[in-house]
C-alpha cells in the first residue's frame, strides 16, 4: 500500500505538466492586426466631456492611430506613447471644453489638425502623421 501514492504523485505531476509544454510559444494561433501596415500605431479611443454652459451634456470620442514610416520615428513615438497619449488628452478636453457644441458636430478637420501638432511637438519632429479612425459624440440631455 505505501507504493501507489507514489506512482498517483507521478501520474498527477506529468498531467500538471502537459499544460505549461504545451503553451511554450510554438503555437501558431492567429494574432489579430488592425492593418497589415508595420507602420501603423493604433492608439485607445480617447474620450472628452462636451459641456453646455458649466454642466456634462455628452461625450466626445475620438479614434486616432499614427503612421510613422521612419522605424527610428516609430520606436520612439513606441516609448513615447505614454506622453503622445496624455498630450492627445489634454488637447482633446481644451477642444472639447471650448469649440463642441452640443447641436452641431465637431470639425473634423480641425481636431485633425490639433492632434498633427500636438504629435509633432511632442516627437520634437514632423514624421508622424496622425490618422483619425473615428470621431463620434454622445448626447446625454
Amino acid at each position: 500500500m505505501r507504493l501507489r501514492p507514489i506512482p498517483a504523485a507521478l501520474f498527477l505531476a506529468a498531467v500538471l505538466a502537459m499544460p505549461a509544454h504545451a503553451d511554450d510559444g510554438d503555437s501558431k494561433a492567429p494574432k489579430h492586426k488592425v492593418t497589415q501596415s508595420d507602420s501603423y500605431l493604433m492608439i485607445d479611443p480617447m474620450y472628452s466631456a462636451i459641456l453646455d454652459g458649466d454642466r456634462p451634456v455628452g461625450m466626445l470620442m475620438i479614434g486616432v492611430g499614427l503612421d510613422v514610416p521612419d522605424a527610428k520615428l516609430r520606436g520612439e513615438a513606441e516609448h513615447a506613447m505614454p506622453v503622445l497619449r496624455d498630450a492627445f488628452l489634454r488637447n482633446l478636453i481644451s477642444f472639447s471644453a471650448t469649440a463642441v457644441r452640443p447641436d452641431r458636430q465637431p470639425d473634423v478637420v480641425q481636431i485633425a489638425d490639433r492632434l498633427q501638432g500636438v504629435a509633432d511637438r511632442a516627437l520634437g519632429r514632423k514624421g508622424a502623421r496622425v490618422l483619425l479612425a473615428q470621431v463620434a459624440i454622445r448626447i446625454t440631455k
